[in-house]
């Protein structure tokens, strides 16, 4: 093999490692969300990274002490957005707080605090959104970086969220990054999603997602066998 793509290779499974383990600044994150929405910093029931790694059922799920603070916060929310560091905290980082900003802009709807957890996997929106008392949980997350995307995010929708729902009962917009799928074309997906959802009552498999383009290359939102 030779040398340059050798080492190109090894740069690449480098910055997909270092996603992986890369801490979630909360701090920040909290003063960035600031300008457009209130935010609480939650945990899963995940002590560190490493457990998180290796125990993939307690990513969905939230520790005790977060439970306890979701539950004085119950109110009737159209909606609640959870931004969780998944397996890409760069992800987050780079494109959760842009999108989101882009999405509130043009969503008149009930919004529940942004919900940030680290060591978060996608089910942890379901618990979050029953707790908070919302229709629908959105759930942004640092996707499995691949060798020439460790900074890609994933959007999941889910209708009516609760413990025990199945990926069949999400929807998925993915490769949320430059070198993938532009913000706007993201939020277009998503606000078309959402719109038809709490039209018709439902998400997953029965809900598609036909909307018009805007200029960006066709990418299929997709239902990922997640995590």
């Amino acid at each position: 093999m030779p040398t340059r793509e050798l080492l190109e290779f090894q740069l690449a499974h480098a910055k997909a490692r270092d996603a992986v383990h890369l801490p979630l600044a909360v701090s920040s994150l909290v003063l960035e969300l600031k300008k457009s929405i209130p935010s609480i910093t939650l945990s899963s029931a995940a002590r560190d990274r490493g457990e998180y790694l290796k125990r993939p059922d307690l990513g969905r799920r939230l520790s005790k002490d977060s439970r306890e603070r979701l539950a004085t916060s119950r109110a009737d929310y159209d909606a609640a957005f959870v931004i969780a560091d998944g397996l890409s905290a760069l992800a987050v980082h780079r494109h959760a707080a842009p999108l989101l900003e882009l999405l509130l802009r043009d969503l008149d709807w009930r919004i529940a605090p942004v919900a940030i957890v680290e060591q978060g996997r996608v089910a942890i929106g379901d618990e979050i959104g029953e707790l908070l008392g919302a229709r629908m949980a959105v759930v942004l997350i640092g996707e499995r970086p691949g060798l020439s995307s460790p900074d890609s995010l994933g959007a999941y929708l889910t209708w009516q969220p609760r413990p025990g729902r199945t990926d069949a009962e999400r929807n998925c917009v993915s490769n949320i990054r430059a070198e993938g799928l532009s913000y706007a074309a993201a939020a277009h997906k998503l606000l078309f999603l959402m719109n038809e959802s709490r039209r018709l009552k439902l998400s997953g498999v029965r809900l598609k997602e036909n909307a018009s383009l805007i200029g960006d290359p066709i990418v299929n939102t997709k239902l990922i066998r997640h995590r």
